[in-house]
């Protein structure tokens, strides 16, 4: 080991991969949890409206995806005399990805589950709400 590359240096790597899958599964679990919530009050008055409601749990699923992809490239680029620098660097990749899935989900399930209950009593706000999923979905990735 050298000074540039102490034998800690790849824990924070693995940090960084596991910010990355933790944060973001977070998010889409929140984002599932809140839009299914949504989906199960719409779907009592307008059963035929449950297919087209999936989208927000879908999306929110994708921000998990995110976090996984890029755990697996952190997780693929560790070796024994990996350098500091280059650690926290993945550390930050790992944060940075993790914490925007994180605030994707949150946005994703809230904004999911007054769509799909406001569809449902008016069917001309779901061209609104697939457009303010998409850049909430745009946030965390």
């Amino acid at each position: 080991m050298s000074a540039a590359a102490p034998e800690y240096s790849p824990f924070f790597a693995v940090m960084g991969a596991s910010a990355a899958m933790v944060f973001s599964a977070l998010g889409a679990a929140y984002g599932t949890a809140k839009s299914g919530t949504g989906i199960a009050a719409m779907s009592v008055m307008r059963p035929e409206l449950i297919m087209k409601s999936i989208i927000p749990v879908v999306m929110a699923g994708i921000i998990a995806i995110y976090g996984l992809v890029v755990a697996v490239l952190i997780a693929n680029s560790l070796t024994d005399t990996i350098t500091l620098y280059r650690s926290f660097l993945q550390l930050g990749a790992g944060l940075s990805v993790g914490l925007s899935g994180l605030a994707a989900g949150f946005a994703i399930g809230i904004v999911g589950d007054a769509g799909v209950r406001g569809t449902a009593q008016q069917p001309r706000l779901f061209v609104g709400m697939i457009l303010i999923l998409i850049f909430a979905e745009v946030l965390g990735g």
